[in-house]
């Protein structure tokens, strides 16, 4: 995002900070309930329009991304398979890995304890009922009955069964599957450029979500938030750490020139809020580095749908912190539900700024947390959403680089591919 807009989302969280003040310590706390309550007419609108965008972009996104994986060929399709093979394995692994990090953060520090929200009245019967949900009728729940049913009522893990179903049906159906995905394709930039549309709206948003929390809570209210930002930013540092440690193991010393060569990518990503923006410039340091175009071409844009480790922490650690807000504990086995839910609805999920809410916002609705809980992190989004763009940026340059080395395409400055120990210890 351009720095005027940054500038914009500051000033609509001051000016929400200084109106909130302001009318907290004038009015009465029923007068503040009833003034905050008109400020959440614009937060509703919002929301609304986040959640307009979710069926047609995850469906969208999902099957562009499915089909492009079958459409990119440079070694045949014994070795496409493998390739494919061990691109998906890491990216599950390292999603895993991502999701775990971010569910035992939060449980262990619990940022959002101690808030002690009011439930909203039109989600107290639902979060009742959410306690009840199982692993079964979390299977069941997968296939849709209809994927118009799915669709009107946002029901994201069907509309995802139905997009991996139509995505791998059009890597197989030739002209006629490429004439369906270039169709989702053209969908996923309408809703893509929507979604740019509906982020416009965001300073005005936050504004109105910081001046109704302030008004009705105060300033302390701010205190929470900024132990939320610290031990996020943690959590994302150990994560840093992980993966750091996973290439060093399997890449050896290089792995340091790998950082280096992202850097400017990183800053670039942590800049912008948008991992998607360095795309070039990742593309272009990891072959500086040795690591084959073959390669790198294959496994980067798909890494961009299919690999967003700081998104996916983020969203585990957003989503239990709105739950420990309004003292709502959340099961291991719905924690674990979650896992999967988000394991899936993450894939497909373009690195542009903020999507990471769309797909916490799913994940509340699905299993029947307070929609209004979103408005908790929307302030602060766009400081959370530079570090997890720059995470993601770090995530996809470091599997990259390790699919390269597993396949032998991981060369020197000369082009020379490292097979021998004593190269990888002079790297």
């Amino acid at each position: 995002m351009s720095g005027r807009f940054t500038n914009l989302i500051i000033g609509g969280m001051v000016l929400g900070i200084l109106v909130g003040y302001g009318l907290h310590s004038s009015l009465e706390p029923a007068d503040a309930v009833v003034v905050a309550s008109y400020f959440s007419v614009i937060t509703d609108i919002f929301l609304r329009l986040i959640k307009m965008i979710i069926a047609p972009l995850v469906f969208s996104t999902l099957v562009v991304g499915i089909a492009h994986m079958g459409d990119s060929s440079g070694g045949g399709a014994t070795s496409l398979g493998r390739v494919g093979a061990r691109t998906l394995g890491w990216f599950v692994g390292a999603s895993m890995i991502s999701l775990l990090l971010g569910l035992f953060i939060v449980n262990l520090l619990g940022p959002g304890r101690g808030l002690n929200l009011p439930i909203p009245a039109e989600h107290a019967a639902a979060v009742v009922q959410a306690s009840n949900l199982n692993i079964r009728d979390f299977v069941a729940h997968l296939v849709p009955r209809s994927i118009a049913e799915a669709m009107a009522t946002n029901e994201i893990l069907q509309i995802v069964v139905f997009s991996v179903f139509v995505g791998v049906a059009c890597t197989h159906l030739g002209h006629h599957g490429k004439v369906v995905s270039e169709l989702a394709n053209s969908v996923a930039n309408v809703m893509l450029r929507i979604t740019n549309y509906v982020m416009k709206a965001a300073p005005v948003a936050i504004f109105a979500a910081i001046a109704a929390v302030v008004t009705t809570q105060g300033l302390g209210i701010l205190v929470t938030y900024g132990k939320f930002m610290g031990e996020f930013y943690l959590a994302m540092a150990i994560l840093w750490g992980l993966l750091f440690v996973a290439g060093l193991a399997v890449v050896g010393p290089r792995i340091r020139r790998i950082f280096a060569a992202v850097r400017a990518p990183i800053l670039l990503a942590f800049s912008t809020a948008s991992s998607e923006a360095a795309y070039p410039k990742t593309l272009e340091g990891l072959e500086r580095c040795g690591v084959s175009k073959r390669i790198a071409s294959f496994v980067l844009p798909i890494g961009y749908s299919f690999n967003l480790d700081g998104s996916m922490l983020y969203c585990t650690f957003a989503v239990i912190f709105i739950a420990q807000a309004y003292n709502i504990d959340v099961p291991v086995a719905d924690q674990i539900s979650m896992l999967l839910l988000l394991m899936i609805t993450s894939k497909g999920m373009a690195g542009v700024p903020r999507a990471s809410l769309v797909v916490i916002a799913a994940t509340l609705t699905t299993f029947k947390l307070p929609e209004a809980g979103l408005l908790l992190i929307l302030g602060i989004d766009q400081f959370l959403d530079m570090g997890r763009s720059a995470t993601n940026v770090v995530g996809n340059a470091v599997a990259t680089t390790i699919i390269a080395k597993w396949e032998g395409e991981l060369f020197d400055e000369v082009g020379d591919p490292e097979t021998s120990t004593v190269k990888d210890l002079a790297a």
